[in-house]
């Protein structure tokens, strides 16, 4: 199944909404999951944004601490009780919070950023920094001169 892929740039409405590109709201639908799950991210000034497969991923991320736990407890209230999900509406909109826009700065345009199996939320220009870093960061890492995962840095 293709993922979410490319970047988009769209205009907020009047009414704080943007339109989610077709393509996304295509993969979204073929995951089966009802409206969009949203979270701050960690690293960066986006928000990430999914369905089942980015669920999954956390999910997955959150096995590792045992249940009951303070590690577990603080995990699952940054990744769940500080999450949102914003209904898509029937033209493919969703409403920008107010946490989308104090993440990430939000105010007029919404970059969506494709990432396989989620994609992010972005003010355009934050998005256009991260992207040249990120791109110098790939490309040294293919180059074999930034260690990745295979090479002892954390995923």
């Amino acid at each position: 199944m293709a993922g979410f892929v490319s970047h988009f740039t769209n205009r907020l409405d009047a009414k704080g909404r943007v339109s989610i590109p077709a393509p996304f709201r295509a993969v979204l639908v073929r995951d089966g999951f009802e409206g969009l799950y949203c979270i701050a991210s960690s690293h960066c000034a986006a928000v990430d944004a999914g369905g089942n497969d980015l669920l999954a991923e956390i999910n997955k991320r959150s096995e590792a601490f045992a249940k009951l736990s303070p590690d577990h407890d603080a995990l699952a209230i940054a990744l769940f009780g500080a999450s949102e999900n914003p209904r898509i509406d029937g033209d493919g909109r969703m409403t920008i919070s107010d946490m989308i826009r104090e993440h990430t700065g939000l105010t007029d345009e919404v970059t969506f950023v494709g990432m396989n199996y989620k994609f992010q939320i972005w003010e355009p220009q934050k998005f256009r920094e991260y992207r040249a870093e990120a791109q110098r960061r790939a490309l040294a890492m293919l180059s074999g001169q930034v260690p990745g995962p295979s090479q002892g840095e954390p995923v």
